[in-house]
């Protein structure tokens, strides 16, 4: 797919869009600095920088000044910070960023700018005619054509629901039976027809046990990942609750390591930090 370089000083940061961007097939490359910025950027062709601004050594407005300055800045560039000001982010594309996004950076708006960013890049890579790739402006670089931070969060509100369907797999009616196939250890399940005229699917497992979800329940109208996701953040909601908010307990249900399992709810926007979930359980 792309190549983009991830360049943060928090390791947690680096990790996590490391995972997110490699699922969506892309190659990853990491600096934890400014310098380590810098020498791969010379390695390497790339497509696509995501850049913090606060670092130790050089902060990234500063870096992007000095690519721009030097004909480097041959790639879109996004701006990443948790405590930048307006002007920070306005300064950062006046010099040529593409986007700035502010921490902590949704996933549905991290691809979303990803996605902009590369084809920013792809459109202006078709247009050059040079051998070698030059996408700056007479202004100094990228220009932006939406306001600073635009890129909309796309995904649903917490607790809404898509509408019913009037069918549901292979233009089965609603209500008729279907079956569902979970594999060699379950096996196919035929189920009827919910009250209201709803289907439901039940999973039998390896462990002989089932558990029935009505198809009014799953975001089925959404895309697949916006789905998934809706369906992530219920399954993990799920188990904190019947776990009483315990960590251990969660990760070992879901077969999650810790660390893992942190970043995961983060990543869908579960809060633990009031600990509203321990309190469910006492």
């Amino acid at each position: 797919m792309a190549e983009i370089l991830v360049v943060d000083d928090e390791i947690g940061i680096r990790e996590l869009l490391s995972e997110i961007l490699g699922d969506e097939g892309h190659t990853v490359l990491v600096a934890e600095s400014a310098q380590q910025a810098r020498e791969v950027r010379e390695a390497n062709r790339l497509d696509l920088v995501l850049l913090d601004i606060w670092m130790p050594d050089t902060d990234g407005v500063t870096l992007l000044k000095e690519w721009a300055s030097g004909g480097k800045l041959t790639m879109p560039v996004i701006m990443m910070s948790g405590h930048a000001t307006i002007d920070t982010a306005v300064e950062a594309t006046r010099i040529g960023a593409l986007d700035f996004l502010e921490k902590p950076i949704t996933l549905q708006k991290l691809l979303k700018a990803v996605e902009a960013g590369l084809q920013r890049g792809r459109a202006a890579g078709a247009a050059s005619s040079s051998t070698v790739l030059n996408l700056r402006t007479a202004g100094g670089a990228f220009q932006t054509t939406t306001p600073v931070g635009s890129f909309p969060v796309i995904g649903t509100v917490p607790g809404a629901r898509p509408p019913a369907q009037p069918a549901v797999a292979d233009g089965h009616p609603a209500g008729a039976p279907i079956a569902v196939n979970v594999g060699d250890a379950g096996g196919f399940a035929p189920v009827g027809g919910t009250p209201g005229g709803v289907a439901s699917l039940t999973l039998h497992g390896a462990l002989g046990g089932a558990a029935s979800v009505a198809l009014r329940e799953l975001p089925l109208d959404l895309p697949l990942r916006e789905a998934r996701d809706a369906f992530e953040r219920a399954y993990f909601e799920h188990h904190l609750s019947r776990e009483h908010g315990s960590m251990t307990r969660v990760a070992e249900k879901t077969g999650l390591e810790r660390t893992h399992l942190y970043r995961k709810l983060k990543q869908l926007g579960i809060d633990l930090s009031r600990g509203a979930y321990r309190k469910q359980g006492s």
